[in-house]
């Protein structure tokens, strides 16, 4: 008798073609397994009025797939990594992170707008990382808060409300929007939020998921270890503007970060690297060494 394992997602477009990537990737590994897709509508999703950091941080994409995980409703939970807290359940680990799409962050202009330096009069974005990145970029850019999933926002976009959009390059990649991509950020211009571009996988700390180990990739998971310990280490959630990339070659981890002083307006970004297994460690000692120059 086959398997069946029931798979949560949140209810956007992109978070359901995004589960279906993982699925797809467990039936590939193990083809007796039958998957049920069960989408929710989280609080995050349908309070759109105000920044996240006003109305309880990124567990309010998670709660809700969080209780329906304890509730047994659903077997498996699947995000984007750079939405989930920092502090996660002990009852309710990581149990894979799939190969990490493209970290980068991107520039979207309206449909059929010339390029020109107008397009920084409006632009819209909701995360204080990417705002304080873009105003060290253009010093002269005014930023607007944008919320909302990535239909509505480009929606928004398109009907004049904005002159332009930053959004993370793996999302419209997914729904198979790049073409609306104007420019994509290196990862020096802007650094990633920890796990961008990370689809994760959550489970109940009693289920069997062997069936998982061909989905994970241990090189993404280790960086996405690295970055969430940087944070963590910082107590970074949505309102701070923090960010960490890692990239591991030849099991070499080189780890970027940036820490923002909220007391004092000031920001440092440095960089660390180590041999991968060492990943937590790495991600906690750049934090602390970036805190201490700030004097933090």
């Amino acid at each position: 008798m086959k398997r069946k394992i029931r798979v949560g997602s949140r209810d956007s477009k992109l978070a359901v073609m995004q589960t279906e990537l993982v699925m797809e990737a467990i039936r590939r590994a193990d083809p007796e397994i039958e998957l049920e897709l069960i989408t929710l509508k989280t609080t995050g999703d349908m309070i759109l009025d105000k920044t996240l950091d006003k109305i309880g941080g990124k567990g309010l994409f998670v709660k809700e797939l969080d209780q329906a995980l304890m509730d047994g409703r659903i077997d498996l939970a699947v995000h984007s990594l750079k939405d989930m807290p920092m502090e996660i359940n002990e009852e309710l680990p990581i149990v894979a992170c799939a190969k990490r799409g493209d970290p980068r962050d991107v520039l979207v202009l309206p449909k059929g707008a010339k390029p020109g330096s107008y397009y920084l009069v409006k632009v819209g974005s909701s995360s204080p990382r990417r705002q304080l990145q873009l105003q060290i970029l253009y010093p002269i850019i005014h930023l607007e808060s944008v919320r909302g999933n990535i239909m509505t926002r480009l929606k928004k976009l398109d009907d004049g409300e904005y002159s332009a959009l930053v959004l993370a390059a793996a999302g419209l990649q997914r729904v198979g929007l790049q073409e609306r991509i104007y420019k994509y950020f290196s990862t020096d211009e802007i650094i990633p939020a920890a796990g961008q571009g990370i689809l994760a996988v959550q489970a109940r700390k009693d289920l069997d998921v062997a069936f998982l180990e061909q989905v994970n990739d241990p090189t993404t998971a280790l960086a996405a270890t690295a970055e969430r310990s940087f944070v963590r280490t910082l107590d970074g959630g949505c309102s701070s503007p923090i960010a960490a990339h890692a990239v591991i070659q030849d099991s070499e981890l080189r780890l970027k970060g940036l820490y923002y002083r909220e007391e004092t307006q000031e920001y440092r970004i440095g960089e660390t690297s180590g041999p991968a297994e060492r990943a937590e460690k790495l991600g906690e000692e750049l934090a602390l060494r970036l805190k201490e120059e700030l004097g933090g």
